[in-house]
């Protein structure tokens, strides 16, 4: 039996998921959380060999919280659940340690796939990610502005290009005021932008935030 715990603040998510695997006789879905706080509580060794995390959690971003997870077990496969686009956020998610990459609106058709791969050891991604990481060996001189920012300053640059100000994102990062006032700082000289407003027009250019 392959047990699986479900990460996301969403409960309509967590029971579609489980709707998905139901069919699947040797695939079950044995915990359950919605916070980054409540998962890192719940999971323990030798307890489940898969943990899909949701990137989008309430408390902390799901990179962030990828090598605790680790720690924990490192027998557990990992597969990351996603609103974001593959090809934006699949190489962060890996190179944290993640397993596979599996995005919201396909998960009818390739969560059961992911599952199994991941649980083979080996890494899951959709045939046309696999072309982008193949199209981007070499080229690393060539990569997008953000794509320079570290995980912190990724995250803090998605909070502020959803709207968030820098004292809910200090406040949901555990952060200091003047601590997420400097990777606002860091994230505008690295991408070269002046205000807010800027990160906001870039990130929806650039496929971003949904």
């Amino acid at each position: 039996m392959i047990r699986v715990f479900v990460t996301d603040d969403h409960e309509l998510l967590r029971e579609g998921i489980k709707k998905v695997l139901k069919e699947e006789l040797d695939i079950r879905v044995t915990g359950e959380a919605r916070t980054a706080a409540e998962t890192l509580g719940k999971i323990q060794p030798d307890l489940f060999d898969v943990v899909i995390l949701d990137l989008s959690l309430p408390d902390r971003n799901g990179l962030d919280i990828i090598r605790e997870l680790k720690q924990i077990d490192n027998k557990a496969a990992i597969l990351i659940l996603s609103m974001y686009p593959e090809e934006q956020f699949a190489e962060r998610a890996f190179a944290a340690g993640a397993d596979g990459y599996v995005t919201k609106e396909t998960v009818s058709r390739n969560l059961v796939k992911a599952i199994r791969t991941v649980v083979d050891g080996r890494k899951y991604v959709s045939p046309a990610l696999a072309d982008v990481l193949a199209s981007r060996i070499g080229l690393k001189s060539s990569l997008l502005p953000h794509e320079a920012l570290s995980d912190r300053e990724f995250e803090v640059f998605l909070r502020l290009a959803s709207g968030d100000s820098v004292a809910r994102i200090a406040e949901q990062c555990s952060l200091s005021l003047s601590t997420v006032y400097t990777y606002r700082n860091r994230i505008l000289q690295k991408m070269k932008l002046q205000t807010d407003a800027d990160i906001i027009r870039y990130a929806l250019k650039n496929n971003l935030i949904p």
